[in-house]
């Protein structure tokens, strides 16, 4: 019923678009700007900015003795959908479970704004917080980084970029929920075995993918043949994204290792794999993941994205970062954004906060 749901709304959005009534991503935007829930007597939420950016804030009211963890959330949506309602129940829920103060940056969305600007709108908000911790009542040595699909893409991000640029104040965590870490390699186990969802499909992923850098695509299947990653860069990162640093347990539903189509030029400029922000941080040297702040990454069984976080975690570890990984074999994309949400919450909903909820606590 779920990936349904997902299927009749992009196609009402896409008959609305040929209508004229409104675009695709306008429609999928307001289905997603659903109603907020009533005032929290646990929490004291306010809306205000960092810097140019709209952020919202959850602060805990019980008492606490000194200074309170403080997490950063990212959303998903392929950098192009979801709002500050579209995750309210989600935030308050880590605020109020964890005793943290969680802050949601409300950045900018694609296509109208294009990429970097998300990358450069978290990280702005991720510095300010990290210098003005204190006055929000967060210890500076405690702050959390979070985000889910795309939103965990940023967060990666923006962990290598604190990194390379030498920033003096570092992230306690990084918490990384179905991330999407790299577009090199498209034909890992988990895009054969999901394919057709649920919910996120090998294709429609692709297709939002490109709709964010605001480029027309038409050939999805030879994307999925890796017809977009020239032969010398398949070569050089292979050793990190290739099918081989997959366990053989992810193998078991079903793959066949194929052969990659012919390289095209023409794919490998739409999907700017030139562009240094867009490469996933799977892909950068040992120097630098060495730096990386403990990790924490949630990987779910029927999802197109499962063998990214796979894929991370094995960097990871090659360089003693400390990891904590939750694998939901009953998992899928998008899952944590029904907290809370009768009746429709998925039984792997809790159970993935579960184990989000024990590695915070922790820190």
């Amino acid at each position: 019923m779920f990936h349904l749901a997902i299927i009749w709304a992009f196609r009402l959005g896409k008959l609305f678009e040929k209508m004229g009534i409104c675009s695709q991503i306008h429609f999928i935007r307001f289905l997603m700007n659903i109603p907020q829930p009533g005032k929290d007597p646990k929490l004291l939420i306010k809306d205000a900015k960092f810097e140019h950016l709209p952020v919202r804030i959850y602060h805990p009211k019980g008492p606490y003795t000194g200074l309170r963890r403080g997490l950063l959330y990212i959303h998903g949506g392929c950098g192009m959908f979801g709002c500050n309602r579209t995750y309210e129940r989600m935030c308050r829920y880590l605020a109020r479970e964890s005793d943290s103060v969680v802050v949601y940056i409300e950045y900018r969305l694609g296509p109208e704004y294009q990429h970097p600007i998300q990358l450069t709108d978290c990280l702005t908000a991720t510095k300010y917080f990290m210098k003005n911790a204190k006055d929000y009542g967060v210890d500076p040595n405690r702050i959390i980084l979070a985000g889910e699909s795309c939103g965990g893409s940023i967060c990666a991000a923006i962990s290598r970029e604190l990194v390379k640029r030498d920033y003096p104040l570092k992230l306690r965590a990084q918490v990384l929920l179905y991330p999407l870490l790299q577009i090199v390699n498209v034909i890992l186990p988990s895009y054969q075995q999901n394919r057709f969802g649920p919910g996120l499909t090998s294709k429609r992923g692709l297709k939002l993918g490109f709709q964010y850098l605001n480029e027309e695509v038409v050939d999805v299947d030879e994307l999925l043949k890796n017809a977009h990653v020239p032969e010398d860069m398949r070569e050089k990162y292979n050793k990190w994204i290739g099918a081989d640093c997959i366990p053989e347990e992810f193998k078991a539903r079903g793959y066949e290792p194929l052969a990659p189509a012919p390289f095209r030029k023409e794919l490998f400029k739409k999907a700017r794999l030139d562009d240094e922000t867009l490469l996933s941080p799977i892909l950068d040297e040992d120097a630098i993941i060495q730096q990386l702040p403990e990790t924490y990454i949630l990987t779910c069984e029927y999802d197109i994205l499962r063998d990214d976080g796979l894929l991370y975690k094995k960097r990871l570890e090659d360089n003693d970062v400390p990891v904590t990984w939750h694998h939901l074999k009953d998992g899928f994309h998008g899952l944590i954004t029904f907290i809370n949400a009768w009746p429709f919450e998925f039984s792997s909903t809790k159970a993935a906060f579960e184990g989000i909820l024990s590695f915070i606590k922790r820190l």
